[in-house]
């Protein structure tokens, strides 16, 4: 068996002392992850030249730095950003965390650490690393076929729901932050801090305040949160009363971004929530610059149908599928009538008026399930699923009357323009239909339809053409 692809990822772990390197090797080793040595920055800049770790587990003090030096040194090699780097401390101080925090540390964990929380903490930041990867990954190949452009550098406002039983509890947290950090920041209880999520008002973050006997309603709100469409993005940082490291292991697994002490000051919490803030603006902005790409790249700009590009592999699910279960479906190719002198005589604007009207009576006319897409200038792809012949003549016969007998508006406020369409149809009836060895992929039934088309114009237009020999 190759024990290499069962490692859940690489971890370097710097400290000047043998057998504090040792300890985390053997931890981490026994939980599948494949780990990298270092006693200094030297050494792990020579690691770091050679190997790229999933998190860098890093000693407090250094022999030749400290680990800001480190981080400055990995900025400088250009891997900044491309993994986390907890720093673990002998000696709780507090102004050493905060300088650390500050500076870009991801995290700075207390020894003794308790294990289960150290291993929860290390997949949880690699976790999240991997996660912002994947969408720098997605957004740069979306840009690079010319799906979207780069993310802007537009920060709108943010918000904070600080979640507790009691307001006494986070009112002073609210108080606190309000000069320090740029997110509005209100109160919610555990009960209702998903239902009070509005459409459009989601919070950026949720900062769940873990009181003595509440880990229990935590970890359900902490699921619900994370299962929600609309709150599953959140960032979550979680402060617990007191040493509950099985607790915080726990929150940690089940999707909780940050972990904290509720005896800890204000400025630590400001200092972790800008961290998060700042990860989840670039990460839905990379999300939001994909999906705007994918969206640009199937739909059609002028009248927000689907575009060629995502019809065609439409049309060839809804074909696979009718051959599995033996339903029919139709096939349309619908062309505007004359629509060239539309375009000379009254301008481009009526002719895309006419256009956008026109996708839109098709699209409104139509079931939900059916396709209609626009796939040349003046072209519609309509596709019917689960329709027979006779059921599909009449739903054609019907779209040609409705474009007909309404004239359509135009942008200019001058008369309305007459205009019609004709359609070439084939109808796939795997079971009622006529048995042909007649090819059945989407380029083939769009040839027949076309070619239909071309029988509707040659007869008149304004009428509807069947190919028959998919019958």
């Amino acid at each position: 068996m190759n024990w290499k692809r069962l490692m859940h990822g690489k971890v370097l772990v710097i400290d000047p002392i043998a057998t504090n390197r040792i300890v985390l090797r053997v931890k981490l080793a026994a939980s599948h992850y494949n780990m990298l040595q270092a006693s200094s920055i030297a050494e792990a800049v020579n690691v770091l030249s050679q190997e790229t770790p999933d998190l860098i587990l890093c000693a407090g003090v250094l022999p030749d730095g400290d680990p800001l030096g480190l981080l400055a040194r990995v900025r400088k090699m250009g891997l900044a950003g491309k993994m986390p780097i907890i720093v673990l401390n002998c000696v709780d101080n507090e102004a050493e965390r905060l300088r650390l925090l500050a500076g870009g540390i991801d995290d700075v964990l207390q020894k003794p650490i308790n294990d289960a929380l150290l291993l929860a903490r290390t997949r949880s930041i690699i976790r999240a690393y991997a996660t912002a990867s994947e969408w720098i990954l997605r957004e740069g190949t979306s840009r690079a076929l010319g799906f979207g452009e780069a993310v802007a550098n537009f920060s709108p406002a943010q918000t904070v729901r600080i979640v507790a039983e009691n307001p006494a509890v986070a009112d002073p947290w609210i108080d606190a932050l309000s000069n320090r950090i740029s997110a509005t920041t209100v109160f919610t209880k555990p009960a209702t801090a998903v239902s009070e999520t509005a459409p459009g008002r989601t919070p950026d973050a949720f900062v769940l305040v873990i009181g003595p006997d509440e880990g229990p309603q935590m970890l359900q709100l902490l699921a619900t949160i994370r299962s929600q469409a609309n709150t599953r993005h959140c960032a979550i940082l979680v402060m617990l009363d007191g040493e509950q490291a099985t607790l915080g292991a726990q929150m940690l697994d089940m999707g909780a971004n940050d972990l904290m002490r509720c005896t800890r000051s204000s400025e630590e919490l400001a200092l972790r929530l800008e961290a998060l803030l700042s990860r989840k603006l670039v990460t839905d902005s990379l999300r939001d610059t994909v999906r705007s790409g994918i969206e640009a790249a199937v739909i059609d700009p002028l009248t927000g149908l689907h575009n060629r590009r995502y019809a065609m592999p439409h049309l060839a699910r809804i074909a696979e599928r009718a051959a599995r279960t033996g339903k029919p479906y139709a096939v349309m190719v619908a062309d505007m009538d004359h629509f060239k002198r539309i375009n000379d005589t009254l301008g481009h604007a009526a002719g895309d008026a006419v256009l956008i009207e026109a996708g839109r009576r098709l699209k409104e006319n139509l079931r939900a399930v059916d396709l209609v897409a626009r796939i040349g200038g003046e072209e519609f792809l309509i596709v019917l699923p689960g329709v027979d012949l006779v059921n599909a003549r009449k739903a054609a016969k019907r779209l040609c009357e409705i474009i007909q007998t309404t004239p359509f508006e135009l942008p200019d406020g001058t008369s309305p323009v007459d205009a019609t369409i004709s359609i070439g149809m084939t109808v796939v009836d795997p079971v009622g239909g006529t048995k042909t060895s007649v090819a059945q992929t989407p380029q083939a039934l769009l040839d027949r339809a076309d070619k239909a088309l071309y029988g509707a114009k040659a007869k008149g237009r304004n009428r509807v053409i069947l190919s028959r020999p998919a019958a």
